[in-house]
């Protein structure tokens, strides 16, 4: 059924209503509630469905400025449940205020579902991101305050006015208590109506040729190229991979990652997981790295009685559909092809095609240790235990991955911080910040302690004081650090040998930074370290993939915590 969007009224105080507009006579409706405020998009209304659109209007006709809604709607109508529909603002056409930097075309901005309910506000983010649409962007979020409200200021010049809405979603009945807005005064600057003069394009910005892949269309591989700072890249094998990703049925990011994995498979994994952090954000960056360095595995011959559980480790790191696209696509070879087919088979098999195989064992786990009063390091471990024992076959159930990790529940073990990055990626500056450690191993300190900081003479004998020093202090119980540059798995797997000795939670701290921010950094450093022995560190530098600690941390370039993976809450698998 076609249901037209209800006329949004006014906030008391906004200066753009008109006589015959709607004005809120108070704020009951959002006192006390979380409320989110976005940008008010100065477009046509639009709603999409699973078999059509319309604009405010249910009944109306064709107009040039639709034809580029309408195209989206047919690559992402599939993914509208029936009875549902996505409402947003279709910018194709210039009206009164020009935009030359869109995301995308259009914007969504609620989602109804067949009940006739608007989604609370991040579900509606996490629906759109995954059909490949952008939300307006917000301006502010928090528990209702009318002050604050009042005191938003809008470029009128450049910006059209805000919405204000409930973070809670609401019955369409709610509407009018809900939601609201603030439009700037004589928001209608054009002599004629917009619909009836030569439509003029709004202009896109360099995002938008990412958010087109998300929502399924063809990569531009020289604009997706031109946004990562990236020159040698490979469009057929993204072309290939999005024509294998929509047949799996992916969008969004999933299929955002895999394109991108495609055209950039010829780059450095940890050059581009680093130079990706900026454009893409940490979360995508490190997704789309991971199928870079991960995908040759599946060219190769693998044993097959260990299969199983190398599929599933791999699953921790990657969507595992999406690799094998990646795969199959780059395939220079028949027999790298046919290794491809036949670990997608043993995959589908096992269950592990899916966009996310281990949720319904990891949703079950943290549940069942919610009852128990289970959580924080204590439920990470245990999920971290789970997911080795179910990669080994050794449990299959909830029940049985509960039992299996009795051990660990009251955590009455020690943890590892293992900070991991180059020099001058910010690891000791993450690590300062840290609550609650009871130790930090710094190599670099220890050279210090021995008269010279850069004297790499005797690495062999501080290595072994600072793991000795390691093993002293995990024993001693509370949280360690251990700072290093850990750039490849060999040396990682020392200190995971003492950590392991201690049954301690191993925690991977990655510190992503471009290249270029590295070497600015260096030469601004107390104790730089001299050019080629950083360009030696980046050569080297092997970030390690999720699974390889019992959980991983991922720190953008402002220091903080961007991503993880390997905890029980949250939304990583």
């Amino acid at each position: 059924m076609r249901t037209s969007y209800p006329r949004t009224p006014h906030l008391p105080w906004s200066p753009g209503a008109s006589a015959d507009d709607v004005r809120v006579g108070g704020l009951s409706g959002f006192a006390g509630r979380e409320i989110v405020v976005t940008e008010k998009l100065d477009g046509e209304n639009t709603t999409l469905y699973a078999d059509g659109l319309h604009a405010r209007s249910v009944d109306s006709a064709h107009h040039p400025s639709r034809a580029w809604v309408k195209a989206l709607q047919g690559r992402v109508g599939a993914r509208i449940p029936a009875g549902w529909r996505v409402c947003g603002e279709n910018m194709y056409a210039r009206h009164s205020i020009p935009y030359d930097a869109l995301e995308s075309y259009f914007y969504g901005f609620s989602v109804w579902d067949e009940r006739d309910r608007c989604l609370d506000w991040d579900a509606t983010v996490r629906f759109l991101r995954g059909l490949g649409v952008p939300v307006p962007p917000v301006l502010w979020r928090g528990v209702c305050d009318e002050r604050a409200l009042r005191r938003l200021r809008v470029e009128t010049g450049r910006q059209e006015g805000y919405v204000v809405r409930t973070v809670d979603g609401f019955a369409r009945e709610d509407f009018a208590g809900r939601i609201a807005k603030w439009v700037r005064p004589g928001h209608v600057t054009t002599g004629t109506h917009w619909m009836h003069t030569a439509v003029v394009e709004n202009g896109l910005g360099p995002a938008a040729a990412l958010w087109a892949v998300r929502s399924g269309a063809a990569a531009d591989g020289e604009a997706l190229a031109g946004q990562l700072g990236v020159t040698d890249t490979d469009g057929d094998a993204a072309a290939e991979a999005g024509a294998r990703l929509d047949a799996l049925g992916r969008r969004g990011d999933a299929r955002l990652a895999g394109v991108l994995a495609a055209l950039l498979h010829r780059t450095g994994r940890a050059r581009l997981m680093g130079r990706a952090a900026g454009p893409l954000g940490v979360p995508l960056a490190r997704r789309v790295a991971d199928l870079v360095g991960l995908h040759p595995a599946l060219h190769r011959p693998y044993p097959d009685a260990e299969r199983r559980a190398g599929l599933v480790r791999m699953s921790l790191a990657t969507d595992l559909g999406v690799l094998h696209a990646v795969a199959g696509a780059v395939a220079s070879e028949d027999r790298a092809r046919e290794q491809v087919e036949w670990s997608a088979l043993h995959a589908e098999e096992a269950g592990l095609l899916g966009e996310a195989p281990l949720a319904p064992l990891r949703a079950g786990m943290r549940a069942a240790l919610r009852r128990d009063g289970v959580g924080g390091d204590a439920g990470d471990r245990c999920w971290a235990e789970a997911r080795e024992a179910y990669a080994q076959g050794r449990v299959s159930t909830v029940e049985e991955a509960v039992a299996a990790t009795w051990r660990w529940r009251g955590g009455d073990f020690p943890r590892l911080v293992h900070l991991v990055g180059p020099s001058g990626s910010g690891k000791s500056a993450f690590a300062a910040r840290l609550t609650g450690v009871s130790a930090c191993v710094s190599l670099d300190g220890l050279r210090a302690s021995r008269g010279a900081r850069a004297d790499q003479k005797a690495n062999g004998d501080v290595l072994r004081e600072g793991l000795d020093r390691l093993d002293k202090a995990l024993a001693a119980g509370g949280t360690v650090v251990w700072d290093a540059t850990s750039l490849n798995p060999h040396q990682r797997s020392l200190v995971h040998g003492v950590a392991h000795r201690r049954d301690a939670l191993v925690t991977h701290a990655v510190v992503l930074a471009d290249e270029d921010e590295l070497v600015r950094r260096n030469a601004t450093r107390a104790h730089p370290v001299p050019a080629d022995v950083l360009a030696g560190q980046l050569r080297r530098f092997v970030p390690p993939y999720p699974g390889h600690a019992h959980r991983t941390w991922y720190v953008g370039a402002d220091g903080t915590v961007a991503d993880h993976d390997g905890t029980l809450e949250g939304e990583d698998a």
